[in-house]
């Protein structure tokens, strides 16, 4: 049920149409809270979009594991589900086959959750840049505007909050034409021949190559002609979970085929053997026209990109719909600039929502932007706003970013278990429980915990 729109609750204004933003104003709608969404796209657009489209995939097209019962980011999947997600149903609606993984068709995703959120009487998209902080008149204001904040509002948080920003860099994987694969040297097979539910096993396309192919392709990676950065970027930090393909190479010669192109769980259909390495291909769009390569974020210069990724046995002639790229990210030191619900410390009328806050990954993104528009609903409508249990994937994750990392250090992070409270269950000898059954009995509690949580914010617009 949602609350009908009253002249008695004031909007909340969230900056940033991203993946969080546009969740945030999906929870605060549906909890009756008037939302009024600013996005500064097409007016202005960042290094990595394409579109003034709302939750737009600048990267990757997958939301990664959507096994919720083993894999800590499948588990934040489901609990969002239970939520009420917008950014999880339209993944749902648009997915493509990626064996296990939950990915998307990009567009279709895109013009999905920005069609939802235009038909819902409670949300008001404003197009345009807020340059600088809010005016002081939006008593409440959700800043979701991601990891390519703009510079204007980037030093207006800076210089209010008394800390610098810290910075790391992303890369954007390339993305091929199916049509120019080469399918009597590529095949198709997932790992292990493992499907999704709308995947038959055999979801990727996968390139093999053989030692000494791959020996010359990890020399082109490590001696082709990359970017060049600015002076103020040369010092900034790659994020380890997103490492351009050629930072991998130099870091010794097997590194990616124990990384992205490792072999298991495959075998070439055209030879009958494993290949020393693979490169894997998944579907990027609901057609099945356009494939990326998994894995393959780079920095190397485009013409250099088409030069050495040709060598790829199966690429030879690939014609490329969208060459690779790498931009500067930034995000917050939240630990110490945040409070429990996402508040800043130094003005709580700002929120923040999304990778700003230095979680990473899009369903983190989301999942932070659904918690942080719930946490404005609640304060809106006069409610203290209780946070989920440590204990599920939105809660621990939530913990994390908001205090229980060392602000010393503190990185960007995805979801996994290991920002988990531990078990106190036991096997039947007294033992802790280890390895697969620990994931699936943290899974099976976060599953039981999240339900009064969701339930609870549920009630808000029902009140």
């Amino acid at each position: 049920m949602v609350r009908p729109m009253s002249q008695e609750i004031e909007p909340i204004h969230i900056i940033g149409g991203g993946l969080a933003g546009s969740e945030a104003a999906w929870q605060l709608a549906q909890a009756g809270v008037p939302v009024i969404l600013h996005e500064m796209r097409p007016d202005r657009l960042t290094p990595a979009h394409e579109t003034g489209g709302l939750a737009e995939l600048v990267c990757s097209n997958s939301f990664r594991s959507d096994d919720a019962a083993y894999n800590a980011v499948g588990l934040l999947h489901a609990e969002m589900r239970l939520c009420g997600s917008l950014i999880l149903a339209a993944a749902d609606a648009n997915r493509v086959p990626a064996g296990s993984a939950l990915a998307v068709d990009r567009t279709a995703f895109s013009q999905a959750v920005e069609a939802r959120l235009l038909a819902h009487p409670l949300v008001t998209l404003a197009r345009g840049e807020i340059a600088g902080l809010p005016p002081e008149d939006w008593s409440s204001v959700i800043v979701a505007t991601g990891p390519l904040t703009s510079p204007a509002l980037s030093d207006a948080i800076r210089k209010l909050s008394g800390e610098d920003s810290l910075a790391f860099f992303d890369a954007i994987a390339p993305i091929v034409h199916r049509d120019s694969i080469d399918m009597n040297v590529a095949w198709f097979q997932s790992r292990y021949d493992k499907g999704g539910p709308d995947g038959d096993g055999a979801d990727y396309i996968n390139c093999p190559l053989d030692r000494e192919q791959y020996t010359a392709f990890i020399q082109a990676l490590i001696s082709g002609e990359k970017t060049e950065f600015k002076d103020w970027e040369r010092d900034t930090p790659y994020f380890e979970g997103c490492l351009p393909i050629e930072v991998m190479a130099e870091r010794g010669p097997e590194t990616l085929a124990y990384g992205p192109m490792k072999p298991v769980g495959l075998t070439d259909p055209h030879t009958g053997k494993r290949a020393h390495a693979v490169v894997q291909l998944r579907q990027d769009n609901a057609l099945g026209t356009l494939f990326n390569i998994v894995g393959f974020q780079t920095k190397l210069k485009h013409a250099e990109q088409v030069r050495i990724f040709r060598m790829i046995p199966g690429l030879t002639q690939a014609e490329f719909a969208r060459l690779g790229g790498i931009h500067r990210n930034t995000f917050m030191n939240s630990p110490s600039l945040l409070d429990a619900t996402l508040r800043l410390k130094a003005m709580p009328r700002l929120r923040f929502a999304g990778q700003i806050t230095g979680c990473e990954g899009y369903v983190e993104s989301a999942a932070v932007g659904l918690m942080t528009g719930r946490f404005a609903a609640a304060e809106r409508l006069g409610r203290t706003p209780v946070t989920p249990p440590a204990t599920t994937a939105m809660g621990a994750l939530l913990a994390h970013i908001t205090g229980g990392a060392d602000a010393q250090t503190f990185q960007p992070m995805n979801v996994n278990f290991g920002l988990f409270p531990d078990l106190t269950a036991r096997d039947a000898r007294g033992r802790p429980i280890k390895g697969r059954d620990r994931k699936a009995k943290m899974s099976e509690r976060a599953l039981a915990d999240i339900q009064p949580w969701a339930h609870d914010a549920a009630q808000i617009a029902a009140e």
